[in-house]
């Protein structure tokens, strides 16, 4: 029987990854890039199209050729892509009209605040909250505890459409598109013809009713966001991402699936179970579990958002994220705190504690329990005997630390019975991090024999999909885990102290960025609010 290839495109918020599996999901070649950042201004994080697509076009090339295979013995291709990152175009020339505006950026950080603290959004969150008492409607309930945040792209969008003159006169034309990563490269793998995006990423960008399952007509009356420009949402796979144009890499490929990263990792680690959970720790970290077929409202702020949809098979996820992880890493390298990342296992380990050091992640915020956009980053304690060594200590602990409060979130709004992590992402990499993330929760940690699930999680959604994996059991037979933590009651306990010292420091910490001049008494309404600046949906 001829083999099956199957090829998966990973777009990460740093790099770029395209892996060939044989149909035994075995990496037959891979090649990565680097995503090129941009830093125009301070809190400005962006990618340029141009040279996201052309780094696209280079490492599947680079792949083909590493596998000694051309286009046309690839059966088909999955995508994956990081959530949240979005662009404009226009829709006679193609050309967008700014660059990507990632995740990571913190533009619309004073919009977030503005909105949080307005008198409009606090009376729709009690109003949802006297609905939910009246109704008990988990869609009320999640509504009344509702905030915004950077990393949405729903008030970094009104960025763009108030500041961005010809987005502005686009709109009034019928002229502009809209696009999350994904949208935007199918739109330019299929030369323009499909303007889609997968319920996934739809339903990551903060302005997706999860509850009805459509773009939240709230967000498009508040924000004056044109329906029009929004890509159709479809399903997780099939046949309508259609196939990439001949002309880029000499055939065409057929385009199978197309999903949001951190969905794609649960695929990745056959997290087909209600209640099954996987902790990714790459640039950020993602708790992501299994909620089935009905979306979680959380009060702790404990985001819902849509798994995949298959026909018929709908599955949700909650998801606790802590936007700083591997960025704090890059961080600390970059300060001198130590020479290779791969070995800030071992220096942790060469100290017994931190020296009553503690360091609180916040470069983005913080995420459940606190959902604090205005804490503050910083080392809490140090003294005149602490060391790099202790502080390398503090910033690890610090990950496992916030990841422990992920699981207790999810632990008091779920009835679930948990016994397994299963971890993925280059953090994951860190023995200190595993196992102590392991020892706090209690739980058996996995970690895979290759840690970059997301492109798994393509493969075998593209094999599934095509019939080359007959079920979802077969996918669970095929996964590989390379090394398992058990935790240590007795190292648990000798945290308490410990974390009860640090979550003070955290509190310390919240708060700290909080703005008067962005007060809700200072700001003016021609500045900010969208009726002022919008009209029936068009800019003015």
């Amino acid at each position: 029987m001829e083999e099956k290839y199957i090829l998966s495109l990973d777009i990460g918020t740093t790099t770029i990854r395209a892996f060939i599996y044989n149909s035994r999901t075995e990496t037959i070649a891979k090649a990565v890039d680097h995503v090129i950042l941009h830093y125009p201004e301070p809190g400005y994080v962006e990618i340029d199209p141009d040279e996201l697509w052309n780094s696209v076009v280079d490492v599947i090339n680079k792949a083909l050729n590493s596998a000694k295979l051309n286009p046309r013995q690839i059966t088909a291709m999955g995508i994956s892509t990081q959530r949240s990152t979005f662009t404009t175009w226009s829709r006679v020339t193609g050309r967008p009209f700014h660059r990507f505006i990632t995740w990571k950026d913190l533009r619309a950080d004073k919009l977030v605040k503005y909105w949080n603290n307005s008198y409009l959004w606090r009376f729709i969150k009690v109003g949802a909250y006297v609905l939910y008492m009246v109704s008990r409607s988990k869609r009320f309930k999640a509504g009344s505890v509702f905030k915004f945040s950077n990393n949405q792209t729903t008030l970094r969008l009104y960025w763009a459409l108030l500041n961005v003159p010809e987005l502005k006169i686009a709109i009034e034309k019928n002229d502009a598109m809209f696009g999350t990563l994904d949208t935007w490269l199918l739109y330019k793998m299929t030369d323009k013809k499909i303007h889609m995006t997968d319920i996934s990423s739809a339903s990551a960008t903060g302005f997706f009713d999860p509850f009805t399952m459509q773009w939240a007509g709230w967000a498009m009356s508040i924000f004056g966001i044109s329906l029009d420009m929004l890509p159709t949402i479809v399903d997780t796979a099939g046949d309508h991402f259609t196939s990439t144009s001949k002309e880029i890499w000499g055939h065409a490929i057929p385009i199978k699936s197309c999903i949001a990263d951190q969905t794609a990792s649960m695929w990745g680690s056959c997290c087909f179970d209600v209640g099954d959970v996987k902790l990714t720790m790459g640039t950020g970290t993602f708790f992501n579990i299994n909620t089935g077929s009905s979306p979680h409202a959380s009060v702790s702020g404990l985001y819902p958002v849509v798994g995949w949809r298959l026909g018929q098979e709908l599955v949700f996820s909650a998801e606790g994220a802590n936007n700083d992880t591997a960025s704090i890493i890059k961080w600390a390298h970059n300060l001198g705190l130590f020479e290779k990342p791969e070995d800030t296992a071992d220096i942790a380990m060469s100290v017994p504690d931190s020296d009553g050091a503690f360091f609180i992640p916040a470069f983005s915020g913080l995420g459940p329990p606190y959902n604090d956009c205005t804490a503050a980053s910083g080392f809490i304690g140090m003294k005149p005997s602490t060391t790099k060594s202790h502080l390398v200590r503090a910033v690890l602990e610090a990950i496992a630390f916030r990841t422990a409060q992920l699981y207790d979130c999810v632990r008091k709004e779920t009835n679930y019975t948990f016994n397994t992590i299963r971890m993925d992402g280059g953090v994951s990499n860190n023995d200190f991090v595993a196992q102590l993330v392991a020892d706090l929760t209690g739980l058996k940690v996995e970690r895979p024999a290759e840690v970059e699930m997301s492109s798994l999680g393509c493969a075998h959604l593209v094999g599934l999909t095509l019939g080359i994996f007959k079920s979802k059991e077969e996918l669970k037979s095929l996964r590989k885990i390379g090394t398992v933590f058990t935790p240590r009651a007795h190292i648990k306990k000798s945290y308490d102290v410990t974390i009860s010292r640090w979550e003070n420091a955290v509190k310390r910490m919240c708060g700290w960025y909080i703005d008067n001049k962005w007060s809700q008494n200072s700001i003016s309404d021609s500045s900010v609010t969208p009726q002022n600046s919008f009209k029936n949906g068009k800019a003015k």
